[in-house]
């Protein structure tokens, strides 16, 4: 039996709806290359094309962003029991907390057809941005601002989160924001979701485990560190010697490296010119220039590319969003891409349950407790 520590390069299933080449710094979704989806798409076109494996037409797309905006508010009774939550709630501990009590809201909890979690699937990425806007507000002594009744995703979400409708630019950045988080295959939230839905429990409890898993610092929460960071740094001045001081002591810097790619995360790329653009619309550059000169003493001196996290922190700092909802602007674009999984393994399911290598005691006499000393 071979051992290999986290599972790193094993492959634990088959599927079509994500390929990364981490040689080429390449990601797709069924196909679709990242580049044109992030040029080209929208949200909407891509959490359709990770669902059903094909990008839409005109009438499929229209009819699902009339779902989603649909269902974009949550039951009032949710709404009471986030009020009851304390306010110091790690938001992640209430984005858990709050989907997992979405299943008692589900009337139809026992239909358990492609169907029925087709329209969960739709269902959920539509309520969570609503979950992350309402804590935002409920937080801060507010009450939640209720969503638009049309519109795109990503601008209602801003809308929702600020309570004033966002410039074009910004929901553009968003939304491209959101595609590029969608999906990144068997992750450490992605897999738990697949080994949570291989059980056949229901979707709610699947996505559940994915945020539970996102919650750990060594997988979600790297950009919101990244902008602490930054933060620390305050000045362009500063970027350089704190950069090379930290590197001197061996301090870990957040948002470099990958477990996969070798070369640039493709995603990354986008980022930094929407941190650029914004940084410039804003009147404020700094928080790209620190990124940058800490990006290029890093890739100086130890040869790391930045991911997908290390310029998202910025994005996501200009566009107004709090430092500590960074995690859950992630679990609010990657919905789209657990629930095609969860879809997957329920498609061609097989209980996921792998062995571990027993390194202990090969024989330990039983002594009856009177004789233990």
């Amino acid at each position: 039996m071979t051992t290999t520590e986290g599972l790193q390069d094993v492959v634990a299933t088959h599927s079509q709806i994500c390929d990364i080449d981490g040689t080429l710094g390449k990601l797709t979704y069924y196909g679709v290359d990242i580049h044109d989806l992030a040029r080209f798409s929208s949200f909407e076109e891509t959490a359709y094309l990770l669902w059903h494996g094909t990008l839409p037409t005109h009438a499929q797309l229209d009819e699902l962003k009339a779902q989603l905006q649909s269902h974009r508010t949550i039951p009032e009774r949710v709404i009471e029991i986030m009020r009851m939550l304390p306010t110091s709630t790690p938001p992640m501990d209430v984005l858990r907390t709050t989907v997992s009590l979405l299943s008692t809201f589900d009337s139809n909890i026992a239909d358990r057809s492609p169907e029925a979690n087709q329209q969960r699937a739709v269902r959920l990425t539509a309520m969570l941005t609503t979950i992350v806007a309402a804590w935002e507000q409920l937080r801060n002594g507010r009450e939640p601002v209720a969503p638009l009744a049309d519109g795109d995703h990503a601008t209602n979400f801003l809308y929702m989160l600020q309570g004033e409708m966002p410039d074009t630019y910004s929901a553009h950045v968003m939304d491209v924001a959101l595609i590029l988080h969608a999906d990144h295959e068997l992750n450490a939230s992605t897999f738990a979701a697949r080994v949570t839905a291989g059980t056949l429990a229901h979707m709610y409890a699947a996505i559940t485990s994915a945020i539970g898993t996102l919650s750990g610092p060594l997988h979600g929460g790297a950009n919101e560190q990244v902008m602490r960071m930054l933060q620390r740094i305050g000045s362009i001045e500063n970027a350089g010697p704190y950069i090379r001081g930290a590197l001197e002591r061996h301090d870990r810097i957040m948002g470099f490296g990958h477990r996969v790619y070798h070369t640039e995360d493709p995603r990354a790329s986008h980022l930094r010119a929407m941190s650029e653009e914004l940084g410039k619309r804003a009147g404020d550059t700094r928080w790209y220039e620190m990124s940058r000169i800490v990006e290029e003493n890093v890739m100086e001196q130890k040869g790391l590319y930045c991911n997908v996290d290390f310029y998202s922190a910025s994005v996501y700092y200009t566009l107004g969003i709090p430092v500590d909802l960074d995690t859950l602007v992630f679990a609010s674009s990657r919905i789209a891409g657990w629930s095609a999984h969860v879809l997957e393994q329920y498609a061609n399911n097989r209980l996921i349950r792998p062995r571990a290598e027993y390194v202990g005691p090969k024989v330990t006499d039983y002594v009856p407790i009177e004789q233990r000393g």
